[in-house]
């Protein structure tokens, strides 16, 4: 869109996919920060490189320098380590708690007026670090897991069936993680409910397929993890949100009530538009699926508490 200007924090695998998704998609100026600036800025040279056949027309610069992100209407984050040989759980929180401050600290100096994605892991844990960090409304704090994961869940239902990817709708909620929620109730093809194609048991084993989805991927890479999904799922919000275009999308925002759960960024149903989240959807949940939703809860619970173990704002 003319005159949107989107940032994206770490220039990695994720955050450099989704920089190119968004050049096509969305038509956005776009600025990647990295640490790692002359990697960043061949990157971004090798992109404007690709313009002319790709379609896009848009300024894409690569820098280390945070005050490059001035004025971005989008600010994605996607910095942050993979778990290493030898790290336990409390160390990766730390560690990537510290990396995602820091940005977050720039994000408010610099672009105290953005809507904020949140990618890096553990991805419920860190918006709350975006969040306490620049002390942006819930609003503009959103993390990007609920998307990914029901790209996931739609793939593997359509390769099931044999049928076109874009037929089919799905719904995941809760933590992005092992406790995550897919909702076989809310999938559909072509509008009819996917429990008209398959069973019980045949959902269920899907159902397992995409809690593991990332894992999957992490198996046969050995070192690194997925991004092209991710990184599509990202330009998917990003879209939804520089264009106002409402769209109904699972994400991790913060809660205050809504399905029984309190002060937690928790995948909900959500309208993305231009001010970010517009209205938390609530669904009417069966009594196991309001029971799944809130153990997932609880697992996001126990990392935030693990993160006010060390954690402050200055």
């Amino acid at each position: 869109m003319p005159g949107k200007r989107v940032s994206i924090i770490g220039a990695g695998n994720v955050g450099a996919t989704a920089a190119y998704y968004i050049a096509e998609k969305v038509m956005a100026d776009i600025v990647m920060v990295d640490v790692a600036e002359g990697v960043t800025r061949a990157k971004a040279i090798d992109f404007l490189h690709a313009g002319p056949m790709r379609g896009y027309d848009v300024s894409i610069e690569g820098t280390g320098d945070y005050a490059a992100i001035a004025d971005s209407d989008l600010v994605v984050v996607t910095a942050g380590v993979a778990r290493k040989p030898g790290m336990d759980r409390m160390d990766l929180l730390r560690v990537n708690a510290g990396i995602v401050k820091s940005a977050s600290k720039m994000i408010a100096r610099y672009a105290p007026n953005a809507t904020v994605i949140v990618v890096s892991n553990p991805l419920d844990v860190m918006c709350h670090v975006v969040h306490r960090t620049t002390g942006f409304a819930v609003q503009r704090v959103i993390g990007m897991a609920g998307v990914l994961d029901s790209t996931r869940f739609r793939y593997f239902v359509a390769e099931r069936l044999g049928c076109a990817f874009t037929d089919v709708h799905a719904m995941v909620l809760g933590g992005h993680g092992d406790q995550m929620v897919p909702m076989p109730r809310f999938t559909t093809v072509a509008g009819i409910p996917v429990s008209r194609f398959l069973d019980a048991e045949e959902l269920e084993r899907l159902v397992d397929r995409t809690r593991k989805g990332g894992a999957e991927i992490v198996a046969h890479l050995k070192t690194g993890s997925a991004y092209y999904a991710p990184a599509a799922s990202v330009a998917e919000m990003a879209e939804a949100i520089l264009t106002d275009r409402r769209t109904l999308a699972p994400c991790a925002v913060f809660l205050r009530g809504e399905y029984g759960i309190e002060n937690l960024f928790i995948g909900v149903p959500v309208i993305l538009g231009k001010n970010g989240v517009e209205r938390i959807v609530e669904l009417e949940l069966e009594p196991h699926e309001l029971e799944r939703l809130r153990r997932s809860a609880e697992a996001v619970k126990k990392g935030v508490e693990e993160l006010e173990t060390f954690f402050t704002v200055r």
